[in-house]
């Protein structure tokens, strides 16, 4: 347990002051702002802009939106959405320029970002949320491709997008087409992006190791996530089934055929390029890479739950870069579930959490444990109390101020209670153990409504039973 010096200003909390946990999305604003924003029309187009550009100004051109053409020429080699967003953006703003062209890519990030500390907050919670939503906006890979006009700023996200409501749907329990319909719609506009098959393995990669370690696999089988898969391929379905009955199908299959069976077969395999696949990947998650080494104290079952994801991310990015034919952007879908990985890890609301002295908070349970919980009063001297995380099952020790949010009776075994955001956890009372029943929150008290448990002891040396115990449920 790590003590701090009273008044000391320590980085957690100045990360966690009210201001920004009112204002994340100021941050994430400004943030995006100053590293997507500037020069974004400066460069010269460069590398594969030029084969999303020309096909949009033709459609515009000729209002033949169905088969994109570079020229004369039909262009098949990738679906047309990132052309359909160019155009869009040209008509919409009036002004064919580089600037305008490369919008959508920076926007495509953005979307993510503030994703990530709306629809994700739930499930990371404040802190967690906004520190995805940094590792997302700040690292290598998303820096160099959100101000290109390429397709992989608009497909990784896209299917960031997909894995962050799926599994944030998932963290609050919800089954059936909320779990699966709006992830499937993502994933559908991906392959329209890119084509129907590289994105699918690192959104189901996550998605299968969360399930088989939750022994929830039976989830894939059911009839609405059926249903998603119908309108994931259908989305793609009615696009290519027109263009090809429109265009040479011969020539048409020729070129999808070769897109695939060259990246297998690897022609124009050069080992040298190959070998260095996964480190040049790999620098994609910087600066942020080096946290992933960080060791935590973790009781078994969340560092198994932790473990399962990354695994789920880091085979498929595996799996990718080992092909003879692939580049190190292929593995690019990874960095929605890595950012998301490193916001579970690296937050710890109870840990982080802390009130100061005087505070309104404080003051107000103060009011609360002596008016509204007279009961409280008769209770022994308590000097210590701890908070289990249920995210985390860890503890921190909080004065005895917290407890003022808490109806406190003698406990006689282990309990389950679930609030509306977490579920409720008790661990075995010991020795002057005490359970806990869970009060309705109050008005502007919004960090202890987060905490699920207390667990209360007379004596902080006698607790030993806590140390080394399983406090799960």
């Amino acid at each position: 347990m790590v003590t701090e010096r009273p008044g000391r200003r320590t980085w957690r909390k100045i990360f966690l002051a009210k201001w920004w946990q009112r204002r994340r999305t100021h941050v994430v604003l400004l943030v995006w702002a100053a590293i997507y924003l500037p020069g974004l029309g400066s460069l010269e187009i460069r590398g594969e802009e030029g084969r999303r550009i020309l096909p949009a100004v033709t459609m515009l051109q000729t209002g033949n939106y169905l088969v994109p053409h570079v020229g004369s020429e039909p262009y098949f080699r990738k679906p047309p959405l990132i052309n359909w967003i160019a155009a869009a953006s040209f008509k919409l703003t009036g002004v064919r320029s580089e600037w305008t062209a490369r919008l959508p890519s920076a926007l495509a990030i953005l979307a993510v970002a503030l994703t990530f500390v709306t629809r994700g907050r739930r499930a990371l919670g404040t802190a967690g949320s906004l520190l995805a939503a940094m590792i997302w906006l700040v690292n290598a890979g998303n820096i160099e491709k959100g101000r290109l006009i390429e397709i992989e700023a608009i497909y990784v996200s896209l299917t960031a997008l997909a894995f962050i409501f799926w599994i944030a749907a998932y963290r609050a329990e919800e089954t059936g087409r909320r779990l699966w319909l709006l992830p499937a719609i993502f994933l559908g506009l991906a392959m329209l992006a890119k084509g129907p098959l590289p994105h699918l393995l690192f959104f189901y990669g996550p998605v299968l190791a969360l399930l088989w370690n939750d022994r929830k696999l039976a989830l894939l089988a059911t009839r609405d996530h059926f249903i998603a898969l119908v309108v994931m391929f259908g989305m793609f379905a009615a696009w290519a089934l027109p263009a090809f009955l429109l265009s040479d199908w011969d020539r048409v299959a020729h070129i999808w055929s070769r897109q695939y069976t060259g990246r297998v077969s690897g022609s124009g395999f050069q080992f040298s390029s190959w070998i260095m696949n996964i480190p040049r990947g790999l620098v994609y998650f910087l600066p942020w890479l080096p946290l992933a080494f960080l060791q935590f104290e973790e009781p078994t079952e969340l560092r198994r739950r932790h473990f399962a994801l990354l695994l789920g991310i880091a085979a498929p990015f595996v799996l990718v870069n080992v092909i003879p034919g692939a580049l190190p952007r292929y593995a690019m879908p990874a960095l929605g579930p890595a950012a998301w990985w490193f916001g579970l890890r690296l937050d710890c609301r109870p840990i982080f959490a802390q009130t100061r002295k005087g505070s309104p908070t404080r003051s107000a349970n103060r009011r609360h444990h002596s008016i509204e919980r007279p009961a409280l009063r008769r209770q022994p001297e308590i000097p210590a109390v701890f908070v289990l995380c249920a995210r985390t099952r860890s503890l921190c020790q909080h004065d005895r101020a917290t407890a003022g949010r808490y109806e406190i009776f003698p406990g006689a075994g282990r309990e389950r209670n679930r609030s509306s955001d977490d579920e409720a956890l008790v661990a075995e009372p010991g020795p002057a153990g005490l359970a806990h029943r869970r009060l309705p929150p109050t008005r502007g008290n919004s960090f202890f409504c987060s905490i699920p448990a207390l667990i209360l002891v007379d004596k902080p040396r006698q607790t030993p039973w806590l140390t080394g115990k399983s406090l799960a449920c």
